[in-house]
């Protein structure tokens, strides 16, 4: 994998807190700057989504997207993607573009 993981409550929850947040019908983005000079990303998707399968097709299909449209030197970012009702229907390649979106918003694309 390119990238470290959000594994912690409280990392997700300084996201949460201090972050800036990129909204899109599919997706949503958190982004907070770390100072750790590398990119840490989680992927969450809450009950309201679905069951389990729903909810982790929705991160399966949030990493293949990410991983086609995020480049390996971002900086240091700490990103949460939350999935919302219609991630789980949704292919990877249309995901694509909403997350590129997200990310240009968020000044981390160019």
């Amino acid at each position: 994998m390119r990238y470290k993981t959000l594994t912690r409550n409280n990392e997700f929850s300084r996201v949460y807190a201090r972050g800036k947040s990129y909204v899109h019908p599919q997706v949503v983005l958190y982004v907070n700057k770390n100072r750790l000079g590398y990119t840490r990303i989680g992927i969450t998707a809450t009950k309201k989504i679905g069951n389990a399968v729903t909810r982790n097709r929705a991160r399966r299909v949030i990493r293949a997207a990410l991983f086609a449209v995020l480049p390996q030197n971002v900086g240091g970012y700490d990103l949460v993607f939350v999935a919302r009702g219609r991630t789980p229907q949704c292919k990877s390649t249309q995901l694509q573009g909403s997350l590129t979106k997200l990310l240009q918003d968020a000044r981390i694309l160019a």
